[in-house]
């Protein structure tokens, strides 16, 4: 049997959630208002795909291992596709604009071009645009 999930959670801690919900909306997401509250948010980020963005403290209740320190570790790279090379660089660039960091130089290969961020709390975030050749969703003929 194969395992095929009707949706996914990435579950993020934030020192901050007001100034999270900030940022990311200044990049252009919305958030379920049923699953906010004073602890935590629900980021819509594609059909079915979503991000949590919990206050460490809500956050632990879930854990009994140390929060990393993501400002210098890492312990996850989230990675968005986009249509184009173009949305890559927008997306980017609200990122920076809103108060994010750079993460890497661009990547840009015959397969993939991507570019990343950091988040206001040092999550890294991977924009990538696929080239149509390399298109993991195309079913094989």
């Amino acid at each position: 049997m194969t395992l095929k999930a009707k949706e996914i959670y990435v579950n993020l801690p934030v020192k901050n959630l007001d100034k999270s919900v900030e940022f990311f909306t200044k990049l252009g997401f919305e958030f379920h208002p049923e699953m906010t509250d004073e602890n935590a948010t629900c980021m819509i980020v594609g059909e079915n795909i979503f991000v949590m963005l919990l206050i460490e403290p809500f956050f632990k209740t879930f854990t009994k291992k140390e929060l990393a320190d993501s400002t210098k570790n890492t312990e996850v790279i989230v990675a968005l596709s986009a249509d184009n090379r173009q949305s890559v660089d927008d997306i980017v660039n609200k990122a920076l604009k809103a108060g994010g960091t750079a993460s890497n130089d661009v990547m840009d290969d015959e397969y993939m071009y991507a570019w990343s961020f950091q988040d206001l709390d040092g999550h890294l975030w991977e924009v990538i645009a696929m080239s149509e050749s390399n298109d993991l969703n195309k079913s094989e003929a």
